[in-house]
């Protein structure tokens, strides 16, 4: 059972410096990753897929598509998980665009300096979204996702998990906001780049801490985690 620590904890594995340099070999497995929370996004190796967790079940989502549960020996590089335990929630029952509702998400919370976690179940009139591909060898992210398949679901009803960061954490984590979809089918979904709101409830949760993990896999060790065009290759990879 976790601790009221782990509870107000933001747990994070590797940075996503790491990934822009191509370290894409898997870390930890889902048995171990699971211990550190019951909701999250992050990725796969090799970059085959995203992920997406909440009420303590995890998802891949592929770019053929689907959306699988989580196996044992299902590794990831890189993902950011919590406990999840709303603060405050709201429903909005009128269209919001992505920026519009983003003014409103802003507003639940205390201010831009600290890290949340949300979720918004609802109806969305558009939700486009990417998932990267398999890559056999380490290439720059910035290279992986020029052949990501991008979708698009029109009038979805579903589930967009994620957090914002910080300014001062790009490069570990990506700064701002941060998410992922899934249907209410459980059938697809993925990055989401942009989105509609037709009527929904969003949930917040206000973390006190992060807890950082830095792997001692051979691609992270050696990765050159010194980015000279941090927020152009970071703004190309999250769209």
């Amino acid at each position: 059972m976790a601790s009221e620590k782990d509870k107000g904890r933001l747990f994070q594995l590797s940075t996503m410096s790491s990934l822009l340099d191509g370290v894409f070999e898997g870390a930890m497995n889902y048995d171990e990753i699971k211990n550190y929370g019951d909701f999250g996004i992050g990725t796969f190796e090799h970059l085959d897929g995203e992920m997406i967790a909440f009420d303590g079940a995890f998802y891949r989502l592929r770019g053929d598509g689907t959306a699988t549960p989580l196996k044992s020996e299902d590794r990831t590089p890189f993902c950011s998980l919590t406990y999840f335990q709303p603060t405050a929630e709201k429903t909005f029952n009128q269209p919001l665009d992505k920026a519009a509702f983003e003014k409103e998400l802003k507003k639940l919370m205390k201010s831009e300096n600290l890290f949340y976690a949300f979720r918004i179940d609802g109806v969305f009139k558009e939700v486009s979204t990417r998932t990267v591909a398999y890559q056999e060898k380490p290439i720059p992210m910035t290279e992986a996702v020029k052949t990501q398949p991008i979708f698009h679901f029109k009038h979805a009803k579903g589930t967009i998990v994620g957090f914002w960061s910080p300014a001062f954490t790009q490069g570990i984590a990506v700064s701002g906001f941060h998410l992922h979809f899934i249907d209410e089918e459980r059938k697809g979904g993925g990055h989401v780049f942009d989105y509609t709101l037709d009527h929904g409830r969003v949930y917040v949760d206000k973390k006190s801490h992060m807890s950082l993990y830095t792997p001692e896999t051979a691609g992270f060790l050696n990765a050159n985690l010194s980015r000279k065009d941090l927020e152009k290759e970071i703004k190309v990879t999250e769209g």
